[in-house]
C-alpha cells in the first residue's frame, strides 16, 4: 500500500497556554513526505482555546469541530475519525508533554507495512523522559501488567497518547468510550484482533497538576474496568 496523508488528530480542552506552540510544533514535523491533514475538535474549552482554533482554522486550513458540551477524549477522537481522509492516524495531546518530532519514528514501521499500529512508548528507555510521579507510574505499570496478562501481550506503555494507526485499522474499531478509557479500549481491540502492534521510545515531557494536568486515579479505575470488560465483550 502507498501512504500518501497523514491525519493527526488533535482534542483540545482547554489548553490555552500550550495551544499555538504544539500546534507549530506538529507544523514543523517530518512527515516523511506524507500530505498533513490536521483535525482538532473542541471539547468545550472555557479558556478561549476555541478562538484560536477559530484563527488556525481561517490561516492554515485546519479541519476545527467543537460540542457544545464538556464530552472527553473519546469521544473528541470520535468526532474527529468522521473527517480522516488520511491513511495514516495519529493522535496528538494539544499540551506538550509529547513532541512531534517523534511522529518519523512512529509512523517509519506502518509506512514500510511492518505494523498496523505503532505505540510511542515513555518507559522503554532512550528518549528523553521528565520524571514520573510515583503514584502515576506505579498505575501506569500496574494497568500495562494487566494489559499484557489479560491479552497475553508485552507492552510497556499502554496508556501511552502516541499512537499511530494505519487508517483502515482505527476506522474498523467501533470506538464506545468517550474519556480517558479510550486508550485501554482501543488497546483492548486492536489486540483482540491480533492487529501487528509495535511500539517505539518517544519523548515525554510530562505536566503535574497545578500546569494542567487533568488525569486522576479515578481514571485509572475506569481504564481497569474498562481492560476487563472488552476481555469479555467486543
Amino acid at each position: 500500500m502507498q501512504f500518501k496523508k497523514i491525519s493527526i488528530i488533535i482534542p483540545v480542552f482547554n489548553e490555552i497556554h500550550t495551544l499555538e506552540a504544539i500546534l507549530e510544533k506538529v507544523e514543523n514535523a517530518n512527515m516523511q513526505g506524507l500530505e498533513k491533514e490536521i483535525i482538532l475538535v473542541d471539547d468545550a474549552s472555557t479558556d478561549g482555546s476555541g478562538k484560536i482554533l477559530e484563527r488556525f482554522s481561517r490561516e492554515n486550513g485546519y479541519k476545527v469541530y467543537s460540542h457544545p458540551k464538556n464530552m472527553g477524549k473519546g469521544a473528541a477522537i470520535r468526532t474527529a475519525m468522521e473527517h480522516v481522509s488520511g491513511d495514516i492516524v495519529v493522535i496528538q495531546d494539544a499540551d506538550l508533554e509529547y513532541d512531534p518530532d517523534d511522529y518519523e519514528e512512529l509512523i517509519r514501521l506502518i509506512i514500510r507495512d511492518k505494523a498496523d499500529v505503532v505505540y510511542g512508548s515513555r518507559l522503554s528507555g532512550g528518549k528523553s523522559s521528565r520524571s514520573f510521579k510515583f503514584t502515576h507510574l506505579v498505575g501506569n505499570k500496574v494497568l500495562t501488567l494487566i494489559t499484557n496478562l489479560l491479552y497475553d501481550s508485552t507492552l510497556t506503555d499502554m496508556e501511552t497518547c502516541y499512537k499511530a494507526f494505519k487508517a483502515d485499522v482505527i476506522k474498523s474499531i467501533d470506538i464506545k468510550s468517550d474519556r480517558f478509557e479510550f486508550e485501554p479500549e482501543i488497546t483492548a481491540k486492536v489486540l483482540k484482533r491480533k492487529y501487528r502492534l509495535y511500539e517505539t521510545p518517544v519523548s515525554y515531557y510530562g505536566r503535574d497538576y497545578h500546569e494542567g494536568k487533568k488525569i486522576t486515579w479515578k481514571d485509572g479505575i475506569t481504564a481497569l474496568i474498562t481492560l476487563v470488560k472488552y476481555r469479555i465483550f467486543d
